[in-house]
């Protein structure tokens, strides 16, 4: 049973094995949030809610009820080398969350292996000069290196993505960045989309043009309700739909279904008060999820958490309440390829 502000849920289905494809690792340590401006934008006021999520915090939430068998880490800009040159400052991501995968495959701290796969970042933009970072971050990362995420996500009205407004317009279109993810095959890694909505377009072009290279899809591709777009999102579900369809159709993408939680999505629970019980976080994003497995299918598929950064909206064990919610009725099989066995599959995870 778990307690999340006035609410007390039981753990559904606490057996089902999970794998959590999506979690952050990271620390701001107190002197540099002090030096940090009040927050304005919904993402900043999460952020100050997990200003230390590491290896204690991270268990804490695995330990909730449900049964976490092992994760994967994303990149999001923790523990890069402070003297490293500037292509090569995020290997530093990988060598600092390798050792903390290290940490609990010896066994002592349970049988939940973090981060048994790494998703890592380089700048494909750079030219030449990737093949060496991404062979750094396969030798620090040794046998749990799996691919890289580089962000797309750009809208030209800043307000949506508030401090997460930093990537230029047009970025998986541009030739530097297609020359740099042309080699990401050689090294048989895979590649994790994280773009907006409306940028899906460019998204099926950039797979139409690689398709040698596994894309996985992040946040079902980010549906928007913030800034311009508040108001907006259910009128603009049909597009979204019709991206996600056309994407399907390119048979080395799958998809994570998750980050609904975040503020650009912008749902009613997100910071509710008191929290929003998992059984009204299945009504806001069942119509997503739904339509990502009808267009996907359950083997290219598969639910992930986003934590820290959805706790905007749940706590770890309602969150995954939520995902078992609108997927009740479907059989074991179906449930075993959402919740693990495409995670397994598409980050390779020596797991059991």
């Amino acid at each position: 049973m778990v307690t999340t502000g006035e609410q007390i849920e039981e753990i559904l289905e606490p057996e089902l094995p999970i794998i959590d494809p999506h979690h952050h690792l990271w620390e701001w340590t107190p002197a540099l949030v002090a030096t940090l401006p009040p927050p304005v934008h919904p993402f900043e006021k999460v952020f100050r809610r997990s200003t230390r999520y590491l290896l204690d915090e991270l268990l804490a939430d695995l330990r909730t009820g449900h049964n976490i068998r092992a994760t994967v880490f994303v990149q999001c800009g923790a523990m890069y080398r402070a003297d490293a040159a500037p292509a090569f400052k995020p290997v530093g991501e990988t060598e600092f969350v390798n050792g903390i995968a290290a940490m609990t495959a010896s066994g002592t701290y349970g049988d939940i292996r973090v981060a048994a796969g790494i998703v890592g970042h380089v700048d494909l933009t750079l030219g030449a000069v990737v093949s060496e970072v991404l062979e750094a971050h396969i030798r620090v990362g040794a046998d749990r290196f799996r691919g890289i995420r580089h962000s797309a996500s750009y809208d030209e009205d800043p307000k949506v993505l508030g401090p997460l407004a930093r990537t230029p317009a047009g970025l998986y279109e541009s030739k530097s960045f297609r020359e740099g993810y042309a080699q990401l095959s050689k090294y048989d890694l895979s590649f994790d989309a994280w773009l907006l909505e409306p940028q899906l377009p460019e998204l099926i072009a950039l797979v139409s043009r690689f398709p040698q290279v596994p894309v996985i899809l992040d946040h079902v591709g980010t549906p928007l309700g913030i800034a311009r777009y508040e108001g907006k999102r259910d009128e603009r579900f049909a597009t979204w739909r019709d991206n996600i369809r056309k994407l399907a159709e390119l048979p080395n993408v799958c998809v994570k279904l998750g980050g609904l939680a975040m503020p650009f999505c912008n749902f009613p629970s997100f910071m509710q008060s008191p929290p929003a019980p998992s059984t009204q976080l299945a009504r806001e994003w069942k119509p997503f999820v739904e339509t990502c497995i009808d267009a996907f299918g359950v083997n290219r598929c598969m639910f992930e958490s986003n934590f820290p950064v959805d706790k905007g909206s749940c706590t770890y064990p309602v969150l995954w309440n939520a995902l078992k919610i609108i997927v009740r009725e479907y059989s074991g099989a179906e449930k075993g390829a959402l919740f693990s066995e495409t995670a397994k599959r598409v980050y390779r995870l020596n797991v059991r």
